[in-house]
């Protein structure tokens, strides 16, 4: 959710989740573990579950935020790790690179549901962030590589780009749990299930454009959810928007 306070302050207070977000403007205030904590925009908190805190305006100018809550149990299946503690973050406040990375997909867009791929993707990846923020939690070897399982991944996502593939339709194909399927993807192709798909649907996109495709009708036959959706994922991939590379193409082809 995002949240934005002045006058307001929280009272001390605990979840049975992790609380988990970017601080957007302002200063954040909250006491912790028994001590006052800032976060100010741009650096991200991590509170732990079970762990008591407030929350208040550092100035009087107000604070707005984003969080993210997420279940112990989640990120323990997400991170194969159902034996282990889990990950303690003992710096409440901080500019963790990897963290913020992991997190920052989650909290881009709260006007959509992710798809359960995408899911599958931010829960591992936030588990393996919060797991390396804890130097007490050894490192693992890297698993063995499943390349068939994988591959079949990648020919079932290629044949259904227009679709919302599910989890379980990618732990049937590959024979694997949604996170091992996940994190093998990882490990053999560099990128996750749904970013690979993303890209594929972002190609499939452009040759529609640029067969004079209008953007909307080019959004919904690869399978993005309207023209927005395909907008913030193609600016993501190559630094302009649709309309744009659209009129960039144009000119190309008038040229050539």
């Amino acid at each position: 959710m995002e949240a934005c306070f002045a006058a307001h302050a929280f009272a001390p207070h605990r979840h049975d989740s992790y609380a988990i977000g970017f601080t957007l403007e302002g200063v954040q205030s909250f006491r912790y573990r028994g001590a006052r904590k800032h976060s100010l925009p741009g650096q991200l908190f991590v509170l732990h579950p079970d762990e008591i805190h407030d929350g208040s305006a550092g100035t009087s100018a107000g604070f707005r935020y984003r969080i993210l809550y997420v279940e112990p149990r989640a990120l323990q299946e997400a991170a194969d790790e159902a034996r282990r503690p889990l990950p303690f973050v003992r710096e409440a406040v901080s500019s963790d690179r990897r963290l913020a990375a992991a997190i920052g997909p989650a909290l881009a867009d709260l006007e959509r549901a992710p798809e359960e791929l995408e899911r599958d993707q931010l829960l591992v990846e936030l588990a393996a962030a919060l797991a390396a923020a804890d130097p007490s939690i050894a490192r693992r070897p890297l698993p063995a590589r499943h390349w068939r399982a994988v591959g079949r991944a990648r020919e079932f996502l290629d044949a259904h780009l227009e679709k919302i593939v599910t989890s379980a339709e990618l732990e049937a194909v590959t024979g694997l749990s949604r996170y091992e399927a996940a994190r093998q993807f990882r490990a053999c192709l560099g990128t996750s299930p749904y970013r690979y798909l993303v890209l594929r649907r972002l190609d499939r996109a452009r040759a529609l454009i640029r067969q004079g495709t209008r953007l909307v009708d080019a959004a919904l036959a690869c399978g993005f959810a309207d023209q927005s959706h395909l907008t913030r994922h193609f600016k993501r991939a190559y630094g302009l928007s649709p309309g744009r590379w659209a009129a960039i193409s144009r000119r190309g082809a008038a040229a050539g």
